[in-house]
């Protein structure tokens, strides 16, 4: 097996599925607009500087899960995915995945932000396989808590090499797709870094390395 691994924020889509999802919120009038849009704009932020601590982070973004019943989240999640994420869809990242997909590659997506979002994206994009951050899921509803380990920098490392464990497979070959700095310890551990619309942070990191560098927005 060869993995393709992609992230997906800012990598296969032009934008951020998470943030996207809270400015939702915002727009039902779920949330409180004012303190929540300021809150998720800081929390973007600091994730783009590196600073983000995802577990304070994760208590922000599954609160909205835990206060309401799954089938009024999934219903809000299917006008989500049709208004705000299939435009985000780029074109030349389905075609970078249907590259790999007919070399033979075993297509996954890691991502920091929560299962409850991404799944569908993941199966919109014909990804069979997702890693990504998990919101606890009791009695069919949202707890509000984070189960296991958020999947966010080392901790995408953490998740990947028990996924690798449970499956026996190795890493050999891999490739791994990503935008941002926060990925910088999975794209040392793979054959085949590539870094994609990147940040400041990992343009510079990748002109040291000399990895290869692609666009997804400007072709």
């Amino acid at each position: 097996m060869t993995l393709a691994i992609f992230d997906l924020d800012n990598t296969l889509l032009s934008g951020d599925s998470d943030y996207e999802w809270g400015r939702f919120l915002v727009e039902l009038g779920v949330v409180d607009a004012e303190t929540y849009e300021a809150a998720n704009r800081a929390f973007y932020e600091q994730y783009k500087a590196g600073t983000l601590d995802i577990r304070e982070f994760c208590r922000f973004a599954f609160r909205p899960l835990a206060s309401h019943d799954l089938a009024t989240l999934e219903g809000w999640r299917s006008r989500f995915l049709a208004e705000r994420v299939e435009p985000l869809v780029l074109p030349a990242a389905e075609a970078l995945l249907a590259r790999h997909r007919d070399d033979g590659d075993t297509l996954m997506i890691i991502t920091a932000t929560n299962r409850f979002i991404t799944a569908p994206i993941a199966e919109r994009l014909g990804v069979p396989h997702l890693l990504a951050t998990e919101p606890e899921l009791r009695d069919g509803r949202y707890t509000g808590e984070l189960a296991g380990v958020p999947c966010f920098q080392e901790g995408k490392v953490r998740r990947l090499e028990t996924w690798l464990k449970e499956h026996g497979e190795t890493l050999a070959g891999s490739w791994f797709y990503s935008d941002s700095h926060n990925d910088i310890p999975l794209l040392e551990r793979v054959d085949h870094p590539v870094v994609v619309d990147g940040d400041v942070k990992l343009t510079d990191h990748a002109q040291e390395k000399g990895w290869p560098m692609i666009s997804l927005r400007y072709v």
